[in-house]
């Protein structure tokens, strides 16, 4: 869970196309649609806040978990510069999401940009899914995506060059996979070059991701060992039917 060390420096440049906008409303949209009301939302591994943010200007009260510290500054940056009313809403806990107690229990409970897949061990999942129900009331929601299985071991993940740029800095990203299909594993070894233009001097640093795979069979199984009810299964950002070649999910479930 602390593969993101590095990253704080360079995050926002890495994923500045992603639509975190577009992301909180489809997360709030399955919030929307469930029957129990929903004023407050625990998100864990909450990277450097984005998604907590659009959650917090929409209205809810949010609390971030994260155990990176990089993580964490950018996400602190970003709160103190919002509105005043946001800031009232929002705050951020520097914690590992499968062992931690925020002290109160929350309505929902969100984990996206495949953080489960971050728990590689079967222990792993069980503590993080055991803290999103530990936190929740009962007949609150559980809002988690994932690599699924299917479409991994059918598209098989490749290796990648990303070039990402604008006025200060240029980062060249190498991914370089290792699919373990025994263990349910992708190990991703990134290697970054980051230029600072204006110095010309460029820093190189390397991290290897380890992320799992789900089926829906043991994801159910985990849910409910949990105390939690699988309510929903859909394809991320459509809803629609996942497929061999859906290599994002997201589910919803509620709990007991």
């Amino acid at each position: 869970m602390s593969v993101f060390g590095n990253y704080g420096r360079t995050y926002d440049l890495l994923y500045a196309e992603k639509d975190y906008a577009a992301e909180a409303a489809f997360v709030m949209g399955m919030i929307e649609d469930h029957p129990s009301p929903v004023a407050s939302i625990l998100d864990l591994g909450c990277g450097s806040g984005l998604h907590a943010e659009k959650f917090a200007a929409a209205g809810y009260a949010v609390a971030g978990v994260d155990r990176s510290p990089s993580m964490l500054e950018l996400a602190r940056r970003r709160r103190s510069k919002a509105g005043r009313e946001i800031q009232s809403r929002l705050t951020f806990l520097d914690a590992d999401i499968r062992d931690f107690d925020l002290g109160r229990q929350v309505d929902a409970v969100s984990s996206l940009f495949h953080v489960m897949s971050y728990m590689p061990a079967n222990e792993d999942i069980e503590a993080a899914f055991q803290s999103a129900r530990r936190h929740l009331t009962a007949g609150g929601i559980f809002i988690f995506d994932f690599w699924y299985g299917p479409a991994v071991l059918h598209l098989k993940p490749s290796h990648r060059l990303k070039v990402y740029e604008n006025q200060e800095t240029k980062i060249w990203r190498f991914a370089e996979p290792v699919l373990r299909e025994n263990e349910n594993i992708v190990d991703v070894s990134y290697r970054v070059l980051t230029l600072d233009k204006a110095s010309g001097h460029v820093e190189e640093t390397a991290e290897t991701h380890r992320m799992r795979y789900f089926f829906k069979p043991e994801l159910t199984y985990f849910l409910k060992q949990s105390g939690f009810k699988l309510k929903a299964f859909m394809e991320w950002m459509t809803g629609g039917e996942p497929g061999m070649e859906t290599w994002n999910v997201v589910c919803m479930a509620e709990a007991h």
